[in-house]
Parts: structure tokens; sequence; C-alpha cells
């Protein structure tokens, strides 16, 4: 009887621990990018893509990734401009492009720009950590 009284009391005890440590979590909102500070913001359109057309945003932000990557091969150079530039480029891309697709071209065409700029990432990613933005 003991030893159930004994286990039911540190059962308690843990559970009670469990619980405040729960309450003493608080999650952040800030932001804030740990490299590149100043990156430019997603459009405004992009922001504001209704949650059933989320798949044309991760496109975007594929082909900004593809882009980005390309830049600091091509340059082998890593700086915040570089490899955070203004959104235009991608923009144009987009809208050039794929804009008036139908899903499952634009699901192939993120698929497509994943690759492509995870191929890049290998080259890319040295010559960003040799310059402190990785």
């Amino acid at each position: 009887m003991t030893r159930v009284t004994i286990l039911v009391c540190s059962f308690l005890l843990f559970s009670g621990s469990i619980a405040s440590a729960e309450r003493d979590l608080v999650p952040t909102l800030d932001n804030q990018p740990d490299v590149c500070p100043d990156q430019p913001p997603e459009p405004e359109w992009m922001r504001n893509t209704e949650a059933r057309d989320a798949y044309k945003r991760l496109l975007v932000q594929q082909i900004y990734r593809f882009q980005s990557m390309e830049r600091i091969v091509d340059a082998q150079s890593c700086t915040c401009a570089t490899r955070y530039p203004p959104w235009e480029a991608t923009e144009a891309v987009y809208f050039d492009l794929y804009s008036s697709t139908d899903y499952w071209s634009v699901v192939e065409a993120t698929s497509d720009y994943r690759r492509r700029a995870n191929d890049l990432r290998k080259q890319a990613m040295p010559i960003c950590d040799a310059a402190g933005n990785w």
C-alpha cells in the first residue's frame, strides 16, 4: 500500500511539474532571420494568397530559392544582396510562365525548381558559409 501511495504521489508531482513547464513556454513572435536581416519581404499579393491557392505561392518561393542559389554559384559570392534580391525577377518568371497554368503544371514546376535549387545548394552552401550568411 505504501508503494502505491508513493507511486501515486510521484505521478501527481511529476505531472504537475510538466503542466507547469508547459504553461511557462512562451512562443516567440519574432520572425527575424538569423542572416541578412534586411531581406526583402514577400510581395503583398503572395502574403494575401488564399489557402486554396497556396500551391502558387509555394512555386514562387521555389523559383526565388532557385534563382538565389544560381546567383550565388554564378557570382561565387554570397552577399545579402546576392542571396536575397528584390522579388521582381521571380514575379516576372511566375507571371510570364505559370500564373495561368493548371494545378498539376504548377505542382510539376514547383518540384522541378525545388530539385534544381537543391542541386545548386550543395555548391552555394560553402560559399555562403564562408561569408557567414548560411
